[in-house]
C-alpha cells in the first residue's frame, strides 16, 4: 500500500518505522525542517505506563491549571465508568509499548540517552493521603510500585537535597526517561533504510476521503532558504527526498495516517471532524549538570515528578530537563514563567544546573476532556488517525510505539492474532467516535 504519514513527531516516525516495517510504501510531511522539532522537541522524555491513569492529577480545582469550567468538564469525563474502561485499555497499550520500545531499542541498537527508574516526590504526608485512591488503582491492575519513606528515597536518589522537607514516595516498577527527539531521529533513519521517504518544510493543505485518498501539499521553505543559494543545491539531511516544486501539489495514496498535533485540527475540520480539541502547552528548561569531584551524584539518577508542584525532573544524558504538566495556556518564556521550574530544581538538587546554559522550550498539543488519545479509524475512508497522546503526567513517547505497531497492523488489515509476539491490545473506546 501507498501510505501518507502527516507529521514527523514521536507518533508520526514511530508509525513510519512500523508501516514501512510491514513493507508499505511510506512518505511522511512534515512542515517543518526535521523530525520532533514541535511537540516532541524538548518534553520531559517521562515514559512510564502507570502515568497513563489520571491517579497523579490533583484534586479538583487547581489554582493556575486552567478555566474552572475546562477543569470541572474533566473531572467529570475522566470519572465516567466508559472513560474508566477505556482508561484501563489505555493501560495494556501502554505496557506494551514499553515493551515495544524496549524490543526496538535492543534490536536497532538505539542509543538516546535513557536511564532507568521514576519516581514520584511526597513532600508532605497529606500528599500520599491524596493520592491513596490512585495507589489502590495500581495495585488492583497490578502495577508493579514501592511506597518509600524518605531515607529510602534518598538511597535510591543520592543526589537528593537531605535538607529539604521529604515525605516520601512512590517509586513505579516500569519506567524511564530518554532523550525523545534523539530517539526520533534514530528511528527515522531506520525508516529510511526501510524505504520510508520524508518530506520536510512541506505542509498538508487538505485531504479528500476516499479509495484512494486524495492529498494537497505545498512545499514551504524558510525565506533562508529561498534566498541567494539554489534551492535544490541546498544540503539535505541524508537520505531525504528532494523538494518538490513551489506551489500545491497533489498526489493519492491508499491511506493517510494524521500525526499531526495541533497541525491536525484544521485538516479534520474540513473533512467534518471536529472533535473537542483542547490545545495544551508544557514548558521546559535544559541544562548540562554539573561536574564536581566532592559531589559525584550531583543531579537526577532518572526521572522524578514533584506531585505536589506536579513538576518533572529528568536526566537526559550529561543534561537535566525540568517541565511542566501541560496548562490550557501558553506562556511567554522569561524568568517569571520558568522560575517554577528552576525553584523545584533547586529544592530537590540545589547547584546541580549550569544556569548560563539553559535551553528554553514550549510545546503544544491537542487534548480531548477525558485526556484519552484518538487512535484507529476516522470514519472517513482512507484516514487513519493517531493523535492527542500527551496527558497529564506523561509525554506521548509512552505510547508512541505501541500505538504505531497497533495502526499498522489495522491499516494493513491483518487479521492474525500474532503481532511482534503478542495479542494486538484492544483499543476500543480510544477512538473519533466517543467525542461526537
Amino acid at each position: 500500500m501507498r501510505i501518507a504519514i502527516i507529521g514527523a513527531g514521536v507518533a508520526g516516525v514511530c508509525s513510519a518505522y512500523e508501516l514501512a516495517a510491514a513493507g508499505h510504501q511510506v512518505t511522511v510531511f512534515e512542515r517543518r525542517g526535521s523530525v520532533a522539532a514541535e511537540g516532541s522537541f524538548a518534553t520531559g522524555g517521562h515514559i512510564a505506563p502507570a502515568l497513563m491513569l489520571p491517579w497523579l492529577a490533583p484534586a479538583f480545582p487547581r489554582p493556575g491549571a486552567g478555566p474552572l469550567g475546562w477543569q470541572w468538564q474533566r473531572w467529570r469525563q475522566q470519572r465516567k465508568p466508559a472513560t474508566q474502561e477505556a482508561q484501563d485499555r489505555l493501560l495494556q497499550l501502554a505496557r506494551f509499548s514499553f515493551e515495544r520500545l524496549q524490543a526496538l531499542r535492543r534490536h536497532l541498537q538505539l542509543d538516546h540517552e535513557r536511564a532507568e527508574g521514576q519516581l514520584v516526590l511526597l513532600r508532605q504526608d497529606k500528599d500520599q493521603k491524596a493520592i491513596q485512591a490512585g495507589l489502590e488503582r495500581l495495585q488492583r491492575l497490578e502495577l508493579p510500585h514501592r511506597l518509600l519513606d524518605a531515607a529510602q528515597c534518598l538511597a535510591l536518589e543520592p543526589g537528593l537535597n537531605p535538607e529539604i522537607a521529604l515525605h516520601g514516595g512512590v517509586q513505579l516498577g516500569v519506567g524511564e526517561v530518554g532523550n525523545t527527539r534523539q530517539f526520533c531521529h534514530l528511528l527515522r533513519s531506520e525508516a529510511q533504510r526501510l524505504g520510508a521517504r520524508f518530506r520536510f518544510h512541506t505542509t498538508v493543505r487538505s485531504l479528500e476521503a476516499g479509495a484512494p485518498t486524495r492529498l494537497v501539499h505545498e512545499y514551504t521553505p524558510t525565506d533562508e532558504q529561498l534566498g541567494s543559494s539554489p534551492r535544490r543545491n541546498e544540503p539535505q539531511e541524508a537520505g531525504d527526498t528532494q523538494p518538490a516544486p513551489l506551489g500545491p501539489q497533489e498526489e493519492r495514496f491508499d491511506a493517510v495516517l494524521v500525526c499531526a498535533g495541533t497541525g491536525a485540527a484544521p485538516l479534520l475540520k474540513a473533512l467534518g471532524l471536529k472533535p473537542r480539541w483542547r490545545e495544551l502547552h508544557t514548558l521546559s528548561i535544559t541544562a548540562p549538570l554539573r561536574v564536581l569531584e566532592a559531589h559525584p551524584h550531583l543531579g537526577p539518577a532518572a526521572g522524578l515528578l514533584d506531585w505536589q508542584r506536579q513538576i518533572g525532573i529528568a536526566r537526559i544524558g550529561q543534561r537535566v530537563r525540568v517541565s511542566s504538566l501541560p496548562r490550557p495556556h501558553a506562556l511567554e518564556l522569561k524568568a517569571s514563567t520558568l522560575a517554577p521550574l528552576h525553584e523545584t530544581l533547586n529544592d530537590w538538587f540545589p547547584g546541580a544546573m549550569q544556569a548560563g546554559q539553559v535551553q528554553k522550550w514550549q510545546g503544544s498539543h491537542l487534548v480531548l476532556d477525558d485526556g484519552l488519545p484518538v487512535l484507529g479509524a476516522s470514519g472517513q475512508p482512507g484516514i487513519w488517525l493517531n493523535l492527542g497522546q500527551q496527558s497529564l503526567a506523561h509525554s506521548g513517547w509512552t505510547l508512541a510505539c505501541g500505538a504505531a505497531a497497533v495502526l499498522a497492523h489495522q491499516i494493513s488489515g491483518k487479521t492474525a492474532s500474532d503481532m511482534h509476539g503478542s495479542e494486538p491490545p484492544d483499543i476500543r473506546g480510544l477512538d473519533i467516535t466517543r467525542s461526537a
